[in-house]
Order: structure tokens, then C-alpha cells, then sequence
């Protein structure tokens, strides 16, 4: 199996020389692991997903760090996250740097356990799955918002991609891109162990009717989350909905994109909108088979639009940067009572709004772009270029202010 070079490599050692731990979050089989002994390669590492190793790091731990001595990388930290006061304990009485490398599965409970134990001491960044720019082998490593400062640089490494499809249905997990696995194959085996080693620790729940909850949640990638919707096909309640979708969130499964909050925006829907991290699990699970048959069918541009913003994400986490507080979406009737209007994505960065929409189009129009003047309402902000995102194959202006621009941008 070859090494695939992760674009996020260079910020974890910086950011590990300068804390004195690192963790590094993601979903199961997007390369943690690999990524962390690959450029931490004279650390020692232990794994708690061993029984005995957690064992003994909770009842012994003394005896556990003398038999694991520092650097010490520890793989899903989070099942034992009661070592962490031992370890604040270790780090304050010294001033070294990346003494302890961490890896975790479940974001959430390991940002919890860190706030309470080790704030101040840890840096938190998190891997997605591989990206366009890392398939392609692409260094360009900005996070994407459409200045002309980042348009210029990009401008310097772009390459056109003739196979999107074939890529949005494959999904992102490095093992289908390093060794001939079967698509199928793969996506059954992850979904049994997701559910094995991951799910059935958090939920009490049968199998199939988790399955079927999964499979509702994906036919409804890019939509507003809508918990009596995914209850009502699924068969149980709505709190239990809303705690299904916290651990899929939690374990990095979903992304819940949240609404821009402005007061100028009094008519603004308030509900997240929900979508699956990897577009090729999304896939299997709601039997799109083939890249041919999903380009073609009823969900493409969800699955479109569910894959871009994807990539924008992980532009954002490769860079380290937290991009909770940066990104967001629109819906709503502020601009006119006749129905609502939507701005795909929002990216807030230096007192700008850049309005995004991403259109599964060879051929944009500018009143797609409609609903971009709804920014100029909120105060103390300034309305940067807007961005149709689509497949077009060159930039072009559709209006001063307006850009369709090619995938190949981000």
C-alpha cells in the first residue's frame, strides 16, 4: 500500500512543535492513524481500542506510562478518557512540546474531555476524508474563499477534472484510493464496523432499523434537517432522531451547516441543513450503484452540492482552521413575500460575506446569483464577489461582482 501525502501534514508539525499535545480528529478510515505514524514515525504508540491497554491505562496508570514512555501516540483516545488528567498532570511539569499525540473518532466527547482537562495544553485539528487537491496531488493548501488574492494563487496550480463523477461517487476514504478495493465491498464492511465498533457503544438500537435511519439520512443529504420527516420513515421518535443524528454528527458522519444569524435577517429559517461528510457512503447506502446512474438521476445535485461543500470544508481543515464560524447558509423570505429565496453557502472572512451557490450546470446564469443582495441589509459587513460554483471549464464574469467558477477552484 502506497502513502498518500495528506495536505494537512505540515500544520500538524507545526502545530505539535508549538503545544505540548496534538489531537487529531475524524471519522473512522480517513487516514488518522496512518497520517500520525507517518510523520511521528520515532514515537511510541498504543491503541485503545485494545480492552487490556485501556485497562491498565485506567487502573494502573503509573505502570501504563512507564511502559509507554513519552512521545506517546495514543489512537482513539477517547475510550478512555479519563487518562487525560493523568496526562495534564505529566505535561505541567514540563515545559516540552508534542510530548503526547492523540487521535479520536468522536469529536465531540474528545472536546469535552479536552476543554475539561486540557485546555490550554492541546491543539484540536481535524482530517477529513482525501480531497480533490490530495487525489490529484495538488500542494495548493489555502482554504477556499473567493478573494482575488486566492484566485490568483490558485490560478498558479489548477488542473481540470474530466472524472468529478466517478469521484463523487467513489467517496473520499484513502483505502479506495490505495489499493484495488471493491467500491461495494468496501462501504459494506465500513457501515457493519461503524455500526459494531462506533454506534452500538453510544445507542441501544437493532441493526436494521439503525441501517434504515442511516439510508433516510442519506437520501436527504443538502436538505434542511427535518427530525419529524427522518422519524416518520423510520419508525421511532423524534427525540430519538435527534439523538441519532447528535451521534452521527459526533462521530463525524454528517456536517450540520448552520444559518446565518443576523438580526437584519428577521425572515430567516432557523434549522441547520444536513449533509453526509463522504458523497460515496451517501451513495451505498442509498443504492446508487454507478457513476453513470447518479449523475443522472433525482439526487445529483444534492449529491453535487453535498460533495462541494465538502471539499470546501476540508479546505478549511487542512489549513487549520476552524471553519464552524466561517461558513453557513441562507433561506428565507427577507427579500420577497412571494417565497423563499437561498444562498447555497455564506463564507464570512475579514468583515466580507461571500456568497457561494453551487449549481450543477455547465451554463450559469446570473439570476442564479438572485438572493445575494439580501447581505447588503445586515450592518457592519461588506458583500464580497459572489461565486457560482459549477462545471463550467473556465472562470467567467457574469456580472462585475459575480464569478461562475469551475470545481477545480477550490
Amino acid at each position: 500500500m502506497s502513502y498518500i501525502e495528506r495536505a494537512i501534514s505540515n500544520v500538524v508539525l507545526t502545530r505539535a512543535k508549538t503545544s505540548k499535545c496534538l489531537l487529531l480528529t475524524g471519522s473512522r478510515q480517513v487516514g488518522k492513524s496512518t497520517l500520525l505514524k507517518h510523520i511521528f514515525a520515532d514515537y511510541n504508540r498504543v491503541t485503545f481500542d485494545d480492552k487490556l491497554t485501556r485497562l491498565q491505562a485506567r487502573e494502573e496508570p503509573r505502570l501504563f506510562f512507564l511502559n509507554n514512555p513519552r512521545p506517546l501516540f495514543i489512537d482513539e483516545v477517547q475510550k478512555e478518557n479519563g487518562i487525560l488528567e493523568e496526562i495534564k498532570v505529566i505535561v505541567d511539569e514540563s515545559e516540552d512540546r508534542g510530548q503526547f499525540i492523540f487521535s479520536g473518532s468522536q469529536k465531540l466527547e474528545l472536546m469535552k474531555g479536552m476543554s475539561e482537562s486540557m485546555a490550554g495544553r492541546v491543539a484540536v485539528m481535524e482530517l477529513g476524508g482525501l480531497s480533490l487537491r490530495e487525489i490529484n496531488g495538488i500542494g495548493f493548501n489555502q482554504h477556499f474563499a473567493p478573494t482575488d488574492k486566492y484566485l490568483a494563487d490558485r490560478e498558479k496550480e489548477l488542473k481540470f477534472y474530466d472524472n468529478i463523477w466517478e469521484i463523487i461517487h467513489k467517496g473520499s476514504y484513502p483505502e479506495l484510493y490505495d489499493v484495488e478495493r471493491d467500491w461495494q465491498d468496501f462501504y459494506s464492511s465500513y457501515v457493519d464496523t461503524y455500526l459494531e465498533r462506533d454506534i452500538n457503544e453510544l445507542i441501544t438500537a437493532d441493526s436494521i432499523t439503525f441501517l434504515k435511519f442511516l439510508t433516510a439520512v442519506a437520501a436527504r443529504t443538502g436538505e434542511i434537517l427535518n427530525y419529524a420527516n427522518i422519524a416518520g420513515d423510520v419508525g421511532v421518535s423524534e427525540p430519538t432522531i435527534k439523538s441519532w443524528i447528535s451521534i452521527l454528527e459526533r462521530t463525524g458522519i454528517v456536517y450540520l451547516l448552520q444559518p446565518y444569524s443576523s438580526s437584519a435577517l428577521s425572515r430567516a429559517i432557523k434549522s441547520p441543513k444536513i449533509y453526509f461528510r463522504d458523497t460515496g457512503l451517501a451513495c451505498y447506502l442509498t443504492r446508487w450503484l454507478t457513476a453513470d446512474a447518479l449523475k443522472n438521476s433525482a439526487v445529483a445535485g444534492n449529491m453535487f452540492e453535498t460533495f462541494v461543500v465538502s471539499e470546501i470544508l476540508k479546505s478549511f481543515s487542512n489549513e487549520g482552521i476552524d471553519y464552524r464560524f466561517s461558513i453557513f447558509y441562507y433561506r428565507g423570505k427577507d427579500r420577497s413575500a412571494s417565497g423563499e429565496n437561498e444562498i447555497d453557502l455564506i463564507i464570512e472572512e475579514n468583515g466580507m460575506l461571500y456568497p457561494v451557490e453551487i449549481k450543477m450546470t455547465g451554463n450559469p446564469k446570473a439570476n442564479m446569483a438572485g438572493t445575494n443582495q439580501i447581505l447588503d441589509k445586515i450592518p457592519d459587513k461588506k458583500r464580497g464577489i459572489g461565486v457560482i460554483l459549477c462545471l463550467i471549464d473556465k472562470k467567467t464574469y457574469l456580472r462585475e461582482n459575480l464569478l461562475a467558477l469551475p470545481i477545480s477552484y477550490i
